[in-house]
């Protein structure tokens, strides 16, 4: 699937998902598209390549 971008020099493009989270690394995306509308990266959560880093206790530890 493509997703629309559009850069922070206001430029557009078009990415595969599994390339956006590079670009979202990189500082170079300001907006994409998603399903639900334009996504404003900074302003609005998004999700990126952290996925099973969960930084709190385990709590599932010790439990029978």
């Amino acid at each position: 699937m493509l997703i629309k971008v559009i850069y922070t020099d206001d430029t557009f493009d078009y990415f595969r998902e599994a390339q956006l989270d590079r670009l979202l690394e990189l500082g170079k995306v300001a907006k994409f598209h998603r399903s639900s509308g334009w996504v404003a990266v900074g302003v609005e959560p998004i999700r990126t390549g952290q996925h099973g880093h969960y930084g709190g206790p385990e709590r599932r530890a010790g439990k029978a």
